[in-house]
């Protein structure tokens, strides 16, 4: 199929010179779906492309927005909530965390959220609905890297409504990927949860999101006649590897070798755990030999993931070769978004690695930048806004995806 734009400088273009037609279309889609309340995605540039990489729907890391975009964030939370619950008076909200209360920066992301939220005018606390993170006191008070309070109740549900201590809410926020999954009966709660329980790392798999995405992208593609490959990762899924036992590494080598066959040369590609998230159980390599003969140390990273969570499905993904640079270090995008619409993001960079490389372990950094800046002065001739819209899709395809499940 022949199409308009061929090139990453003609899509720039005609983002830049179409951008409302382009927003109206993706509002217009979105419309119709269960459009997560935020989510965030990771998102590489090459000299040739632009395509995101993974897509979070109970995203970490809104302390690394600067904060004129988490002043943005607050204003469209604002909007989102008083839309989605426009028969409900959301007054108290509560945000389900993660288990991990070890992790300082974790903290510092729901000191920030909280803020974001609470700017919006709304009452926040935080409630732990695991167990474990309790023994006889019904509340715990932590301090974040950055010295922020942050004092988390135990979750309560009384008539299947949600309490934060003496406070009842009205509407929780889930901020818990669930790679292990709540021992609650979500099917009993009167309170609105969001995002759905439904979808968290316990059944989602990153193989259904890009298929999805995949599709998103061709009506985006045909619609505006653009090239698709311009917009994404290629792909190829596999079923029923175990990386202890050594199954399945021959046919997956196999699918390596088939893609790598389909880009230029030297090419690397992205092994995912398909359930994988934190940036584990990822492999990159150069040929389906690599994986073959991998050897147990690489394997047993591929095997099991956040909470012992066993990898058996992965998808295979064209690697990106980053062309971003920051300090000289490799680096990538992050785009945040809230019901639907960006808000904000940051560069995330890493000395330890080159630009083929996954930037999401050990050694990255954080650099803040404001995509209100660039609202403000309607400069959408900047890749940002090429950010912005593929952020969008990868959220439609999000959408879709608890669509799926509900």
């Amino acid at each position: 199929m022949k199409y308009q734009y061929n090139t990453k400088e003609e899509l720039e273009a005609f983002i830049s010179s179409h951008w409302n037609e382009v927003n109206d279309y993706l509002d217009q889609n979105m419309m119709s779906l269960p459009t997560p309340i935020y989510s965030s995605v990771d998102i590489r540039e090459s000299k040739t492309k632009f395509a995101p990489v993974d897509m979070n729907i109970y995203p970490a890391g809104f302390n690394n927005l600067c904060l004129m975009d988490l002043d943005y964030s607050s204003r469209v939370f604002k909007e989102t909530i008083h839309s989605q619950f426009s028969q409900l008076e959301v007054k108290k909200i509560g945000i389900i965390h993660e288990s991990h209360t070890k992790n300082l920066f974790y903290l510092d992301h729901l000191a920030f959220l909280q803020k974001s939220l609470s700017d919006s005018g709304f009452e926040v606390y935080f409630i732990g609905l695991d167990e474990e993170l309790f023994a006889e006191e019904s509340a715990l008070t932590l301090m974040s890297h950055s010295k922020f309070q942050i004092e988390i109740y135990k979750g309560q549900i009384k008539e299947g409504v949600l309490w934060a201590g003496e406070h009842k809410l009205d509407l929780a926020i889930l901020n818990n990927d669930q790679s292990n999954p709540l021992n609650v009966e979500w099917d009993i709660l009167k309170t609105p949860v969001v995002p759905t329980p439904r979808i968290g790392w316990f059944r989602r798999q990153k193989n259904e999101h890009f298929k999805i995405y995949s599709e998103v992208v061709a009506d985006f593609s045909n619609k505006f006649s653009i090239n698709p490959d311009l917009l994404m990762a290629k792909f190829e899924t596999i079923e029923g590897v175990d990386f202890s036992k050594k199954e399945g590494l021959e046919e997956l080598g196999q699918k390596v070798d088939q893609l790598i066959s389909t880009l230029p040369e030297k090419s690397k590609v992205f092994v995912k755990a398909s359930q994988g998230t934190y940036g584990m159980g990822i492999s990159v390599v150069g040929s389906g030999k690599e994986i073959i003969e991998m050897n147990r140390k690489n394997r047993d990273k591929m095997n099991i993931g956040k909470n012992k969570i066993k990898f058996t499905s992965v998808i295979i993904q064209e690697g990106v070769d980053s062309m971003l640079k920051y300090d000289d270090m490799a680096a990538e995008v992050a785009i945040y978004l809230v019901g639907g619409k960006s808000v904000g993001g940051f560069v995330r960079a890493n000395s330890s690695k080159d630009a083929q490389e996954n930037l999401n372990s050990r050694g990255m950094v954080f650099k803040k930048y404001c995509i209100s800046e660039i609202k403000q002065d309607n400069d959408f001739q900047a890749k940002e806004a090429v950010y912005s819209v593929i952020a969008r899709l990868s959220t439609m395809a999000g959408a879709i995806e608890i669509k799926n499940v509900l």
